[in-house]
């Protein structure tokens, strides 16, 4: 296997914050699906392009670090919906704006669709139904890479592989972490093949990633045939640790499928019904469950919001998903795939909690104190309940410790 595509994503890559080594647990945990935090059903009409403020593109006939043959464009020929709720990228054997590729005139155009600047998660289950192409020399993918890519060069940034599969093992998917020490053909993974020679391409079928600190676990149509921990890295750092971004792509040709033949025919298409993304939920138990405070209320993410800035307040427990916090090892406070953050890292008194990315920052670090304090070490202040109210929707901020009620948690 390989994954050296990932090398000319570079250039393309927001940049962002490098994540911070983390300690994780000897036991692997269990990471159950909770909330959706992100999905797309690709609803809209016929020759629609997909929705511009969950996807972006990249664009260009580099090679994309594999020798790949095809030219991504923008273009709704290749990334359209259907009108009956899917989303298709299609492959073609054309150049009609005369593009040029590494190697010459291009000869095959096709899509990449990636929600890098529009959404990233750290841990929870990612999962497509898809309906791959055919065909000797196609590469689908359903794939992710880490968020700090742009300052901290693949593969350090890290790299899952929820589904590939190449043309010339039309039965077989690879899913493949990718890290330093452990990339390209010496990726992390495993592969399963469906049953009596049946081909991917004949039907949908579901590729999911359970994704928890400190393990990734595949699964095609909801059967598990595969799972990865830190023991598996041989030593080298898992970088699992810190928000990634989904990517969707079929390429043409490349190093590990090959060049198309006589027998491939075009145009190809990936069928996508849809993309979601749950929270990673350990069920309520051990490190996880809700923060119960001031007037027993809890720590709560406003409407359940998972865009960043969202207000974290007081509000009614209800046992939703969006009170429901993890403790990472990390030191981090997690919710709904996100961070409770103090806004901009300020270390003033009055400075409003927040949910977004995870990114390592001392605005992110916390500890829960034996005296039942929260305590944000950046700022040596601690989580507080804003003007000493317990009504539904109030802020949440940092202040110095005083031992009052309106500081005093319990989980």
């Amino acid at each position: 296997m390989r994954s050296f595509r990932t090398v000319a994503a570079l250039a393309m890559a927001t940049v962002g914050l490098t994540a911070a080594l983390t300690t994780v647990p000897s036991t692997p945990a269990v990471a159950a699906p909770g909330a959706v935090t992100w999905s797309d059903d690709f609803t809209g009409p016929a020759g629609a392009a997909p929705d511009a403020s969950k996807w972006r593109y990249d664009i260009g006939g580099g090679g994309w670090g594999n020798n790949e043959l095809q030219y991504y464009t923008n273009s709704t020929r290749n990334a359209a919906l259907d009108g009956n709720g899917n989303l298709v990228i299609t492959a073609r054997r054309e150049n009609p704006a005369g593009y040029n590729c590494w190697y010459g005139s291009c000869q095959y155009t096709s899509a990449r669709l990636l929600t890098n600047g529009t959404f990233t998660q750290a841990y929870g289950r990612f999962e497509a139904r898809i309906k791959i192409p055919r065909g000797q020399g196609l590469w689908p993918a359903f794939w992710m890479l880490g968020n700090d890519i742009g300052s901290n060069p693949w593969p350090n940034s890290g790299e899952i592989d929820i589904m590939e599969n190449v043309g010339y093992a039309p039965s077989t998917v690879w899913g493949t972490l990718h890290g330093p020490g452990y990339s390209g053909g010496n990726g992390i993974g495993a592969s399963t093949s469906l049953p009596g020679g049946q081909a991917l391409a004949d039907a949908f079928h579901t590729f999911a990633v359970d994704w928890a600190p400190d393990s990734i676990t595949w699964y095609l149509d909801g059967v598990q045939y595969s799972r990865k921990t830190p023991a598996d890295a041989g030593g080298n750092r898992w970088v699992f640790d810190h928000p990634f971004f989904m990517i969707m792509n079929v390429a043409v040709g490349g190093n590990w499928p090959g060049s198309p033949d006589g027998s491939t025919a075009f145009p190809q298409t990936m069928t996508v019904d849809y993309v979601r993304v749950q929270a990673w939920d350990n069920g309520g138990g051990g490190t996880g469950g809700q923060i119960v405070g001031y007037g027993d209320k809890c720590v709560d993410v406003a409407s359940a919001n998972t865009a960043n800035g969202t207000p974290v307040q007081l509000w009614t427990c209800n046992g939703t998903a969006a009170q429901r916090w993890t403790w990472a090892a990390d030191g981090s406070v997690r919710a709904l795939g996100k961070c409770l953050d103090v806004t901009s890292g300020s270390t003033a008194n009055g400075a409003k909690v927040q949910l977004y990315d995870c990114n390592g920052s001392g605005a992110q670090k916390w500890v829960f104190s034996a005296a039942g304090d929260i305590v944000n070490p950046q700022a040596n202040k601690c989580l507080d309940a804003t003007g000493n109210s317990s009504a539904d929707g109030t802020r949440l901020q940092i202040w110095e410790c005083g031992g009052t009620a309106n500081q005093k948690w319990r989980r």
